[in-house]
């Protein structure tokens, strides 16, 4: 308990899935919450279950695309908890299931908007919060799709490379700051999109899990301790890592 402690963390895309996962750990673990979607009902829950697990969590509705919205948000925490300690960019889209020469551009620039426009514009404006604590700590979200490919989804797999390479690339920037910034690289996780893509695809679960080593999916809170470890203070000395959470799948 209490590994972020008085901290405050803004956690994108946290009203469901990973984010909330996320979210949820942090706020057991003593930060207070910024809880920011696009989905205020599930948002809404999100902050609901942190309050009533004894944390502090507040809701914003953010379009992540949108640089000043990103803006305004990113000020109103700083207002309301007097810092800005921790920002998880979580919100992410995965777009149309197509290779690269069915792709449109409406669906290029829609997952590029969602995914790497957001965290641009999510750090962009967390920095100089950050830079006025003296230390500060991000943590992106890439994906085993940012480490390797599979033939599936082209734009996601762009977009979550772009992630990890602007978290090395920041890495490097904001260390002379004590401005620490990593990335996970979560594998299949059993979030609601999971679920919803097995409807869809029974035989997917089968044909997808063969690839895991330790022959199960991981779930939300799997990827939320990686994003604690990194978020607070034990990771003190790690920068520019891309953490591969994906049961051996990127180890073969």
């Amino acid at each position: 308990m209490d590994r972020v402690k008085d901290k405050v963390a803004i956690v994108t895309g946290a009203a469901l899935g990973l984010g909330r996962g996320e979210a949820i750990l942090l706020g057991k673990e003593g930060a207070k919450v910024a809880v920011v979607d696009i989905n205020d009902e599930a948002g809404k829950e999100t902050v609901e279950i942190i309050r009533n697990a004894g944390g502090e969590a507040e809701y914003w509705h953010l379009n992540v695309a949108n640089e000043a919205e990103c803006k305004t948000v990113i000020d109103a925490v700083v207002e309301k908890w007097g810092k800005l300690d921790i920002l998880v960019n979580n919100a992410g889209i995965v777009g149309e299931d197509v290779p690269t020469d069915k792709t449109t551009e409406e669906n290029w620039d829609k997952v590029f908007a969602v995914n790497v426009k957001s965290t641009f514009f999510m750090t962009k404006h967390s920095i100089p919060h950050m830079r006025n604590n003296g230390k500060g700590a991000i943590v992106n979200t890439s994906s085993i799709c940012g480490l390797v490919g599979d033939g599936e989804l082209s734009s996601y797999h762009a977009t979550k490379g772009a992630i990890l390479q602007m978290t090395k690339q920041d890495a490097v920037q904001y260390a002379p700051e004590h401005i620490r910034v990593n990335c996970v690289c979560p594998g299949s996780i059993m979030t609601p999109l999971m679920h919803d893509r097995l409807k869809v695809d029974p035989q997917y679960f089968e044909k997808d899990l063969q690839r895991y080593p330790l022959g199960y999916f991981g779930e939300p809170e799997d990827v939320a301790y990686g994003v604690l470890f990194l978020a607070s203070d034990e990771g003190r000395f790690v920068t520019g890592a891309a953490l591969p959470i994906d049961g051996g799948y990127t180890a073969q």
